[in-house]
């Protein structure tokens, strides 16, 4: 095992900067009789909409400023209608924008689950079955087609062909002098809408979306409103949070740790923005730090033996039956069990105990193939990727995160829900792959460094006798399956309720956000100005 206090942690970037959000919290913005007034004119708006363009453009503009929760069932109407009349043509009245419509409407379907076609874009190829080069000169409508070939699934060939076609071309785009669309092309590249976190992206959107000549006013003012009202209720819930944090005092009695509140909490705004799921951003928030500090004991601190102990304790889940264990795993195990306690007395007055089954069986899960881990690392074995990723993929928390994520769901969850996440659906594996493969490739140099288990990366290696480039290939290849799978599964008709798989979704999106590049997590500097975007400074009205 490695040396105790070896992985050398930075300490927390933010100090005691989030515990001011404690106090002076109002509720303004989303309360607002201003806010209200919009809301009901924008629905307004919705309803009179008479052309299929500009109808399209509004659901897009909405859904990009982050407030189509406001108007889910309206949405879902138009949509319904619009794709039970569905027509490729007269989208538009200039031909010159029909790319752009197309793609449009062809995202919009596919985001809201509504099956569409891929063969509507037969019809920008020419004879010899390629893309049209004259496309290339329409850059809207090239943003438009790359953004949708990300709702791709599985055997549609034209989009993979379409990405790559986008990709290429908008590269050069990039590279041009910069404009509000070349900004716009750039950071699609880094963050395509799909695979982005709906609530950073919409911070990101806002400005672009003042800028734009066309925009609806009442819109703007609406997002403005609704984002600093929004953000108002998530201060105050990290600042609660990091007084729990700061009462616990691990930073100290457990300096091996990673101190990252603010990074866990971006992480569950991240999966439930929305103000009605306040309740589960807190837990969630817990419970990966919680998983956090487990996972450090495991990787960093714990000797073979003490963690076969822990490993026991935890599945017995009695807080009497942790007498031998050394006095930090103690600690550990007590505010695990509070954290779950706590969401106990929630759980019986909303008549919804059964849910606490799920979670606990959830984190002993977890906690059982951390060890599987541990024991690798104790005895210098290099798994087969098989034989590492039927471990990893549980390892990799999202089984864990998906069973508290549904935990302070309303009504619409019940124990069926919990039986299909537990029977390891297809969804599930595909988040699994994507959260595992992405850590392990920005991550694996840094783990190898002080000792950790083999990650996918260095039995790909081992096995094939292939490069590290040859293994990152093969990875991102799987990634990139594994979103089709995703896609796949949430088409209607869907095998559970749609908001239960924007879960599974969502988490998804932020293993893409926070292992794009580096471990966001452990280097936290990675995620500093997406936090100070969401969480510290309020968007200008």
């Amino acid at each position: 095992m490695s040396v105790e206090g070896s992985a050398n942690f930075h300490p927390s970037i933010w100090g005691d900067h989030f515990l001011q959000y404690t106090r002076d919290f109002q509720e303004t913005g989303d309360r607002s009789v201003k806010h209200l007034e919009l809301k009901k004119e924008i629905r307004r708006m919705l309803k009179a909409v008479n052309k299929t363009s500009h109808t399209l453009e509004l659901i897009d503009a909405i859904q990009r400023l982050g407030v189509s929760y406001h108007f889910e069932s309206e949405i879902d109407e138009i949509l319904g209608k619009m794709h039970k009349t569905y027509r490729d043509c007269d989208l538009c009245d200039n031909e010159n924008d029909e790319l752009y419509y197309i793609s449009l409407q062809f995202r919009l379907f596919r985001q809201n689950g509504y099956r569409i076609s891929a063969d509507v874009f037969n019809t920008f190829k020419g004879s010899d079955g390629k893309f049209k080069a004259s496309l290339a000169k329409d850059v809207r409508g090239m943003l438009s087609l790359y953004e949708a070939t990300h709702l791709r699934v599985h055997g549609e060939n034209i989009l993979d062909e379409a990405l790559a076609f986008t990709t290429s071309h908008l590269e050069s785009v990039a590279k041009q002098v910069c404009s509000p669309l070349v900004e716009q092309v750039k950071h699609a590249l880094v963050q395509p809408i799909h695979k982005g976190l709906e609530r950073l992206e919409a911070r990101h959107y806002i400005p672009i979306y003042q800028g734009e000549s066309s925009h609806n006013e009442a819109l703007l003012t609406f997002a403005k409103l609704g984002f600093n009202g929004l953000q108002k209720l998530h201060q105050k819930e990290l600042g609660d949070i990091s007084r729990w944090w700061k009462e616990l005092d691990f930073a100290h009695k457990l300096p091996f740790v990673r101190d990252r509140i603010a990074e866990v909490y971006f992480w569950a705004v991240g999966v439930h923005f929305e103000p009605q799921y306040s309740f589960t951003r807190k837990l969630f928030t817990k419970v990966i730090y919680m998983t956090s500090i487990i996972d450090d004991i495991y990787d960093v601190y714990g000797k073979i033996e003490e963690l076969d102990l822990f490993t026991s304790a935890i599945e017995r889940w009695d807080i009497n039956a942790i007498d031998q264990l050394p006095e930090y795993m103690k600690l550990c195990i007590r505010a695990l069990i509070n954290v779950y306690s706590e969401v106990e007395k929630d759980l019986v007055s909303q008549g919804k105990l059964y849910r606490l089954h799920y979670a606990k069986e959830a984190m002993k899960n977890q906690v059982k193939h951390y060890f599987f881990e541990a024991k690798w690392c104790h005895q210098n074995y290099v798994p087969t990727v098989d034989e590492y990723m039927t471990v990893a993929l549980i390892s990799s928390g999202h089984p864990n995160l998906s069973t508290i994520s549904f935990v302070g769901l309303g009504d619409i969850v019940t124990k069926e829900s919990f039986e299909w996440l537990f029977s390891n659906p297809r969804s599930i594996r595909a988040s699994c792959a994507v959260g595992r493969l992405m850590n392990d490739m920005v991550s694996h140099k840094f783990e190898q460094s002080r000792g950790h288990v083999a990650s996918s990366v260095e039995c790909y290696i081992n096995q094939y006798g292939a490069t590290e480039e040859e293994a990152y290939s093969e990875f991102r290849k799987q990634v990139s399956n594994a979103w089709k799978d995703i896609n796949e599964e949430c088409l209607r008709p869907t095998v559970v309720p749609v908001p239960l798989l924007m879960r599974i979704l969502n988490l998804t999106r932020a293993a893409d956000v926070i292992y794009k590049y580096k471990d966001g997590y452990t280097y936290s500097e990675e995620l500093k100005d997406f936090i100070v975007s969401l969480l510290i400074n309020p968007v200008p009205i």
